[in-house]
């Protein structure tokens, strides 16, 4: 079900662990452990002690709990936040420390309590074998989520010809080879009580990996960019099928093979600097697209509705509007040109 800020569903613990595991757009997953209305402190406190902390957490291992509180009696966060810890302290035991990589959620709304544990520890864009990023990169989650608007199910080549660190031609390699985007990191689920970890093998290891029937281009006018781009297909495991070049947006041209997509994330001004100059630049973007890439279709992610005009590309009607960096974006897309 569809809610403010995400999706709610409902199972098991293993199902916890395969959202964390295979989610390609989900920035964390949190398990709601408890609901109840509270008042007042002290009825917070009593209906807190009698989570079941110890099917949970674990005793040893450290945690921290964040409180926000809206249209409530119980209007202060941080009084609230220390009735769970003392909670967990009496049940449990477990330590409390600011930086624990474990973190329970208290959100009171409306004198309606929900507690939560996040299931992910860092943000799931970290896919783990992404070290080098280039200026004002894209979260991995936020170009799976532009290819999959694009309709990208991984059966045609994408072209991006300004990879930065190679986002969205690796995201796209890894769709097709149907690698899980979960692979190769840390959750802070596996220090969980729940944990199982022959269970949490069994599911990586039946992860079905295939060849792309495609391949997947990236290029780049800094030549550092296309380093750190191959650099990071190399730890993904998808070098094999990426390939990544030096070149300006003028020098661009299609890829051998059958036409595809073409993905863009172009300066837009607010967040590389002042944006005058970049007229130009996109109405040459525009024009290599228009008289070279034929069949291709093209999405361009930008904040600037100007910007993606002076493209004179046939865009339909834009995307909704997503937050990225402290911006709103959004992606303009074409049918094959």
């Amino acid at each position: 079900m569809i809610v403010p800020g995400g999706v709610e569903t409902r199972g098991d613990w293993t199902e916890v662990w395969r959202a964390n595991l295979v989610l390609r757009c989900a920035t964390r997953i949190l398990v709601r452990v408890a609901e109840f209305r509270a008042m007042h402190l002290a009825q917070l406190d009593k209906r807190a002690h009698k989570v079941e902390w110890n099917q949970i957490l674990k005793p040893d291992q450290p945690v921290r709990v964040e409180a926000s509180c809206r249209k409530s009696r119980i209007y202060h966060a941080g009084a609230a936040a220390q009735r769970i810890e003392r909670a967990i302290t009496d049940v449990l035991g477990a330590p409390l420390a600011d930086d624990a990589a474990i973190v329970v959620k208290l959100r009171i709304e409306d004198d309606l309590a929900v507690i939560s544990i996040d299931s992910s520890g860092e943000s799931l864009h970290k896919r783990g074998h992404k070290e080098a990023v280039a200026k004002a990169p894209m979260r991995e989650t936020m170009a799976a989520g532009f290819l999959q608007e694009c309709g990208y199910r991984g059966a045609e080549p994408v072209f991006d010809p300004m990879c930065g660190s190679g986002t969205f031609v690796i995201e796209a390699a890894e769709i097709a080879a149907g690698l899980y985007p979960g692979r190769s990191r840390h959750f802070a689920f596996e220090d969980f009580a729940s944990f199982k970890p022959d269970i949490w093998a069994r599911m990586k290891a039946d992860m079905p990996v295939h060849v792309p029937r495609f391949r997947f281009f990236g290029a780049d006018r800094d030549s550092g960019a296309v380093r750190m781009s191959s650099a990071n297909a190399l730890r993904a495991g998808v070098a094999d099928w990426c390939e990544f070049a030096q070149g300006a947006i003028a020098d661009a041209v299609p890829p051998d093979g059958p036409p595809g997509l073409v993905m863009i994330n172009p300066p837009y001004g607010a967040r590389i600097g002042n944006k005058g100059p970049l007229y130009g630049l996109h109405a040459n973007m525009g024009e290599v697209l228009r008289s070279r890439f034929k069949g291709w279709r093209v999405g361009i992610v930008t904040s600037e509705p100007s910007l993606a005009r002076a493209t004179g590309l046939p865009f339909r009607e834009p995307g909704p509007i997503v937050a990225h960096g402290g911006l709103k974006v959004r992606l303009y897309q074409t049918g094959p040109l």
